[in-house]
């Protein structure tokens, strides 16, 4: 997540001891996908993504290129495309873009999308989204940035794969699912500016931002809690929250924390990740954070120190809320201001 400094800028869903408590088709289907999403695989990815081969992924360096390919690859395999109208998994985010806007230094870089076409409303787009940069390497010392925000990039990677599992089986979502892992976050959320001024899919048609940024620990403040903070939900639509909040009843039931929920709060969350790109452009958002712990832009945000199981719980309320947006007959208004 992006510094201050910077300015403004175990399944519980439908399941008792294994039990479905609901057998139609349609919750089926969506509790195969919902299994598809594992803290063992999480792990897995998350290892490779904040390992010290990637340099601390910062914006244009040849490890976040690294990280990249790992990525990419991951989506080549389990079948997941891209926009067909990009023509390639990357979009090219220009150093020019980024100098104009205080990234006087930062090279050439790249946003990678991942796409799951929808079956019935395909033009309109669901967008799930994380940054995949870091800050780098500081005089030899890695910052490996496993929760910032490498917990994001292996979530948004687990979500793609629970979307893709229920289209193999004919179960695909009715609208798209747009997978963007965006450059540039922590000096300044270049990347999701970019795409932003840049879309490969119309803001018009763009139903919802999923953001999720740093859901791999715990903040002093709910030690050992359930929890994750969700910011920005009914900021612009009154049906997102209501969505998210009964997704969450339905699957792990987590405390959502609401404290940083107001664009006033002195942390101004709200206006410190990806999600505020699309939320000034009238995109309905919801922020998923789990808060500022003592490793925040440190190099001991290590991938040890994460809770896999908590990140896959947070990670299903994520995918959870997707499904029924992806799926509901009628796109959530945007009814607020």
């Amino acid at each position: 997540m992006i510094k201050l400094l910077i300015p403004i800028f175990s399944i519980a869903l439908l399941v008792s001891c294994g039990t479905a408590k609901n057998s139609s088709r349609s919750d089926k289907a969506f509790l195969s996908a919902y299994k598809e999403i594992k803290s063992s695989d999480l792990k897995k990815n998350l290892y490779v993504i904040a390992s010290d081969e990637m340099e601390g992924r910062d914006t244009g360096s040849s490890g976040q290129k690294r990280a990249g390919v790992y990525m990419v690859n991951y989506y080549k395999n389990l079948g997941i495309s891209y926009p067909k109208a990009l023509g390639s998994y990357y979009q090219k985010v220009p150093s020019d873009f980024m100098k104009k806007r205080g990234g006087t230094t930062l090279p050439d870089s790249e946003n990678i999308l991942a796409f799951v076409e929808g079956s019935e409303k395909p033009e309109e787009i669901v967008l799930v989204s994380a940054h995949y940069d870091h800050v780098g390497t500081k005089n030899g010392v890695v910052y490996n940035g496993a929760d910032d925000d490498g917990s994001g990039t292996v979530a948004v990677m687990e979500i793609a794969k629970a979307f893709q599992s229920a289209k193999k089986v004919g179960k695909g979502p009715k609208r798209s699912v747009l997978f963007l892992h965006v450059t540039g976050e922590e000096h300044g959320l270049f990347g999701s500016a970019y795409y932003a001024e840049n879309p490969v899919f119309p803001l018009a048609n763009t139903v919802v931002d999923l953001n999720i940024d740093m859901i791999g620990r715990d903040d002093p403040e709910n030690r050992g809690k359930q929890y994750v903070y969700v910011i920005g939900s009914e900021m612009l639509s009154s049906q997102l929250k209501v969505i998210n909040e009964e997704a969450n009843k339905k699957t792990n039931n987590l405390e959502l924390n609401y404290k940083y929920d107001d664009p006033a709060d002195p942390q101004r969350l709200y206006y410190r990740s990806d999600h505020y790109n699309f939320a000034k452009n009238n995109v309905p958002v919801a922020f998923f954070f789990d808060g500022i712990h003592e490793d925040y832009h440190k190099p001991t945000d290590d991938p040890e120190k994460i809770d896999y199981e908590l990140l896959a719980k947070r990670t299903q309320l994520v995918f959870a809320t997707a499904w029924e947006i992806a799926n509901r007959p009628e796109r959530i208004v945007v009814d607020k201001k």
